[in-house]
């Protein structure tokens, strides 16, 4: 990747150098071109001239479209006729000049009979350098379309009918809002010691950006959402008021890294307090830790640095008391010796630190294992109420800590007492994962391999034990509700609720991979997910809950519901695909359409039809009878030069838009034979059932300039039809007013997720909106709000400017009448060079050879 980076680069910088030669030389050349143009009026032969001034002949642009109107018989050496055929937007059929279709153009006749038109050399200058920008616009002026380049690549967009002055179009703000509803799901999988519980009934824990205050009985949920990344560790206060929350560095657009940083902030009123070590933690903050024995005075932190670097804050007056390197080695907690704040431990791969503070500077001493074996990893540690330190390992083992009996100081050298084992209790079968001290003082354990969890009593005798459930992973991290009733957080993101009698069940489940697949029911609040960790879900977005979920043997990354709400197709990574019933959860029909990954179903409004777009650049159409449980192959849509990767069914569920990954939009006959619809202008006015499709023309304005073509994921329209709503690739999800069609449109911003958005679907009444994270397997629900007259379909900021002018119904009758001028006539400036016929609106057009133009410019 580098290296076609810097290919790129270099690329680049040649264009640029010939381009601003080219330009120098063109000012050479200026005083010749006037002599063309008289030349080509009075019908002279053509013959290479000197230099001449462009801003010259702008001047008499007028002048010469009046005295260019006629028409010709081609020469007997042109090529035939050929029917109007539209650009396309393929880089090898269609024109390769960045120029704008709907630019005026002179139609000039010479006495020769041959069509003799070159575009205006600054706008091929202004095209060459559009090429050079990732995503760019054409103006619209007067024209039938409109184009937008990703990448280089010329996307031409057509103006809808009834839009009269495309230029006067004002984007303004939806007055639709998003508000963050419900998270579904916890970061359990990669993350320790991150469920609390409050006085209020709350337990706290994180996921994405957003620390989660959820409140067990009551089944509701608040948010603290000041993080501008994924949150990675939690502390509780003494008071248990106060809440520490530290996060990763993250990345801006640009890639630039962002700086970490600890918040403090009050869980009653979700104020942020105080903001910690911004500027001096280094990729993340790993953990953080209250003081306990001056009531929390102090805060510890330990960054994600290479050598985790371990401070200690007087968070009140947010300056560090001290900084030290900890270890290269990975580190999993900290904390503070409740009855001493003067002391710190830390462990992690391979150590147990016992750090000291004194006099401003920390110092540390290492456990000593002595006859005991050397755990790889020390996964967690607590204080008993008698003051002993104890850990859990990877060896499936509890170690009790004290300071050896052999303890002296010598005077002047400090003190020089160790710690060591005084007890080891095998306690599970692999790892230790989690300990928790009851108030009490019993301690209770959770393993990971064996999934059990086991009270002690406070001298480490086995009082009880019970074992969660397989599909729920290992026991990731356990906190006390009342001294019987626990909640447990879950290696596969799950928050368990139970007691030892009467077992476990789950009140908060996610997914625990990537998710791609997101479908919402077209007459329920249900909605259905699905991804890489090969789960398919079926959420109540009304109740906040999971519904049903099963396991499949592959990847799910698309699916749609029916019409009739019945059946649910889910498309899978290998080219099958499956139809679930809902309420029986079982498989009704199981196809398989190439073997490359799917990316999208989508069935049509009626449910006659199911479309499936698949990696191998086909979208293959089945017919679907018996309630959406018997599917026929009808047909398959043939021409995509790539993946597809969006579509969409018009209203009459006969015709198909799609996008693909090379940027191109297409349009299909479905019901005349699956065919490709060549002449893309006679789809400009199809009324479409959804809006998902990621280029088009009522969503052009959704894209930002410098966009690389995959910086939008997904978006959706409102049923309403007076939102879209898009996922994007730097973790917002935006709010743009319905249709979108001009660059530049404000959109509403929200934050919530770590990591790329994948998807985003509305709820079936338009009362919610679905957002999917990707690595974060976090789902996101937003209430939308709406304001003013909401309800009126016809949005009242897409108001149609008044224009004197009126579409034609064919392009090619108006351009037949009326060919105004705008493309000005150049030389070449090369003796034996032709000029070039580049215009778009000619009614027999003629080879299109705009780039060996271009050349031709930079060699000059």
């Amino acid at each position: 990747m580098e290296v076609r980076l810097q290919a790129q680069e270099d690329e680049i910088t040649l264009l640029k150098s010939s381009l601003a030669d080219a330009l120098r030389k063109l000012r050479l050349h200026d005083q010749q071109i006037p002599l063309l143009k008289q030349q080509l009026i009075a019908g002279k032969n053509i013959r290479p001239i000197q230099p001449t001034s462009i801003r010259t002949l702008q001047q008499q642009q007028s002048k010469s479209s009046e005295e260019s109107q006629g028409s010709a018989p081609q020469t007997p050496t042109s090529s035939s006729p050929a029917p109007p055929k539209e650009p396309s937007s393929s880089p090898h059929t269609g024109p390769l000049s960045p120029i704008m279709e709907g630019e005026k153009t002179l139609c000039v006749q010479t006495a020769d009979q041959t069509d003799l038109i070159l575009p205006c050399m600054s706008s091929l200058l202004l095209g060459l350098v559009l090429i050079l920008t990732p995503v760019t616009y054409a103006p619209a002026s007067l024209s039938q379309s409109i184009k937008m380049f990703i990448r280089g690549r010329p996307i031409t967009m057509y103006i809808p009918s009834n839009i009269q002055n495309y230029d006067e179009l004002k984007m303004d703000l939806p007055s639709e809002k998003l508000e963050l509803d419900w998270v579904y799901g916890y970061r359990g999988r990669d993350c320790r010691g991150n469920l609390y519980m409050l006085p209020s009934g709350e337990a706290v824990y994180f996921l994405a950006c957003v620390v989660v205050l959820y409140h067990v009985t009551k089944r509701t949920q608040r948010h603290y959402r000041k993080h501008t990344d994924c949150v990675r560790c939690l502390a509780i206060h003494p008071d248990k008021v106060l809440i520490a929350s530290g996060q990763t560095a993250g990345v801006d657009k640009d890639g630039k890294p962002l700086q970490p940083f600890v918040h403090i902030w009050d869980s009653t009123t979700l104020v942020t307090l105080q903001q910690i070590g911004l500027g001096t933690f280094e990729r993340g903050v790993g953990s953080v830790a209250f003081s306990n024995a001056d009531a929390g005075a102090f805060l510890c932190v330990i960054d994600d640095s290479n050598e985790h670097m371990l401070s200690v804050w007087d968070w009140n007056k947010n300056t560090k008391v001290v900084e030290v390197k900890s270890t290269n080695e990975a580190v999993f907690a900290v904390e503070f010796n409740p009855a001493d704040t003067n002391n710190i431990i830390t462990c992690g791969k391979s150590h147990v630190y016992f750090w000291t503070l004194s006099a401003g500077t920390l110092t540390k001493k290492q456990g000593i294992f002595g006859k005991y074996k050397k755990p790889k990893f020390i996964m967690c540690f607590v204080f008993s109420l008698t003051g002993d330190v104890l850990t859990g390992d990877s060896e499936g083992n509890i170690l009790t800590w004290g300071k050896s009996a052999a303890d002296i100081k010598t005077l002047g050298k400090g003190a020089k007492e160790t710690f060591q084992i005084m007890k080891q209790t095998r306690a599970h079968e692999g790892s230790v994962f989690t300990l928790c001290v009851l108030q009490g003082g019993a301690l209770l354990s959770g393993g990971g391999k064996d999934r059990r969890i086991i009270r002690w009593s406070a001298d480490l005798a086995p009082e009880r034990e019970c074992e969660i459930p397989e599909k729920y992973g290992a026991v990731r991290t356990i906190a006390d509700v009342d001294g019987e009733e626990l909640l447990v957080g879950t290696t596969r993101n799950a928050i368990l609720r139970g007691t030892f009698s009467d077992g476990f069940v789950a009140t908060v489940q996610g997914h625990v991979d990537e998710m791609w697949g997101l479908a919402t029911h077209p007459f329920q609040n249900i909605f259905l997910t699905c991804g890489n960790d090969k789960q398919v879900c079926v959420w109540n977005a009304e109740e906040h809950s999971l519904s049903w979920c099963t396991t499949l043997e592959e990847s799910g990354l698309c699916a749609d519901f029916s019409p009739s709400g019945a059946v649910v197709s889910v498309g899978l990574s290998t080219g099958r695909w499956l139809v679930l019933d809902l309420q029986t959860r079982e498989v009704v029909s199981d196809l398989i359409d190439g073997n490359e990954q799917l990316s999208v179903i989508r069935y049509s409004p009626d449910g006659s039809f199911v479309a499936v777009g698949s990696h191998d650049n086909f979208i293959y159409i089945y017919s679907v009878t018996e309630g959406g449980r018997r599917y026929t192959r009808f047909g398959k849509c043939t021409g995509h030069s790539s993946f597809i990767t969006h579509l969409d069914w018009s209203k009459d569920g006969k015709y198909i838009m799609s996008n693909s990954g090379d940027y191109e939009i297409l349009y299909w006959d479905v019901t005349g034979g699956c065919k490709l619809l060549r002449n893309r202008y006679e789809s400009k006015d199809r009324e479409w059932a959804s809006y998902t499709c990621v280029l088009g023309f009522h969503v052009m304005g959704v894209w930002l300039e410098g966009s690389d073509g995959t910086d939008i994921n997904a978006l959706c329209r409102s049923h309403s039809e007076r939102v879209v709503a898009v996922a994007d690739d730097f973790c917002k999800v935006h709010l743009f007013q319905y249709p979108c069609p001009k660059p530049k449109a404000p959109s509403h911003r929200y934050e919530g997720h770590g990591s790329h958005v994948t998807n985003v679907r509305f709820t079936h009444c338009d009362s919610h909106l679905l957002s999917l994270g990707g690595k974060d397997a976090c789902i996101l629900q937003w209430r939308v709000k709406r304001s003013g007259a909401a309800d009126n379909k016809d949005h009242p900021n897409f108001s149609l400017p008044p224009s004197t002018s009126t579409s034609s119904s064919d392009p090619r009758n108006q351009r037949e009448k009326d060919c105004e001028p705008c493309l000005l006539l150049i030389s070449c400036a090369l003796s034996g060079y032709e000029l070039l016929n580049v215009c778009h609106h000619t009614i027999k057009p003629k080879p299109i050879v705009c780039v060996k133009l271009m050349l031709y410019l930079i060699e000059i």
